[in-house]
């Protein structure tokens, strides 16, 4: 015996308006056709809660049409309500702008997402001093300069706590390391960077260094011409000053 059950839909997305309300009836702005592969052809969609199929073709008399609507992102629907149940699972929105609440894709979510803060916080646990600077100067920006080394640990806790993900993906960035280092060394007054963000000169003579690429982070940029052979060497002789 087949078993009918209550269904909760849910919007996708971050959006999340008190009341969205769904087209419930084809028409030329919202078009409400599915292609019924065993007929072969498409059929149009019309949720009227005095009939029994969502297919307009298959309904009968005159038509009770009913309104949808999300309220806080969200919208139950009962086990007895399956012509509203069935019109939603062929609607062209399903899985763009809404899709049905599945409990067990929920939970493999959190799971994956407790995982990923169980490794972010431990990884932030054992992480180097130099090396949590540069990932929380991401975040702070030239605020991490004047914090204690205690409040550096802290702060970068808290940022794997609240964003695992990101806070993994910025730890295993092998250029994070040589930004924070650039950074730093502007902030040592060693290089500089002109007013236009394009060009990294020695503070001390003004000579140019580098030339900052169209549409890069410049301290990106910096990061990644590090690495050529003629940054290596400006990178060590800084390197000296700091150290």
């Amino acid at each position: 015996m087949k078993q009918y059950t209550h269904k909760l839909y849910e919007l996708v997305g971050s959006k999340q308006p008190i009341i969205n309300r769904i087209p419930s009836r084809h028409t030329r702005k919202n078009p409400l056709m599915v292609f019924d592969e065993e007929k072969g052809h498409q059929r149009e969609l019309r949720y009227a809660t005095n009939q029994k199929s969502p297919y307009v073709d298959e309904q009968s008399g005159p038509a009770t049409l009913g309104h949808i609507a999300f309220r806080n992102g969200k919208l139950f629907v009962e086990a007895q309500n399956q012509n509203l149940q069935k019109f939603l699972a062929l609607h062209p929105l399903n899985g763009k702008l809404f899709k049905e609440h599945n409990k067990v894709e929920i939970a493999q979510d959190e799971l994956a997402y407790l995982e990923f803060k169980v490794d972010a916080l431990t990884f932030a646990k054992d992480m180097e001093t130099e090396h949590a600077e540069a990932v929380l100067r991401v975040e702070l920006g030239s605020e991490v300069s004047k914090m204690t080394t205690k409040e550096i640990r802290r702060d970068l806790l808290v940022m794997a706590e609240r964003n695992p993900k990101m806070f993994l993906d910025l730890a295993a960035d092998d250029n994070i390391m040589l930004r924070n280092f650039g950074i730093k060394a502007t902030e040592a007054k060693i290089i500089e960077l002109s007013q236009d963000q394009r060009v990294f000169k020695w503070a001390s003579n003004g000579r140019k260094l580098f030339e900052v690429p169209m549409e890069e982070h410049p301290y990106s940029a910096l990061a990644a011409w590090f690495k050529t052979d003629e940054g290596m060497a400006v990178f060590q002789n800084i390197e000296k000053r700091i150290n």
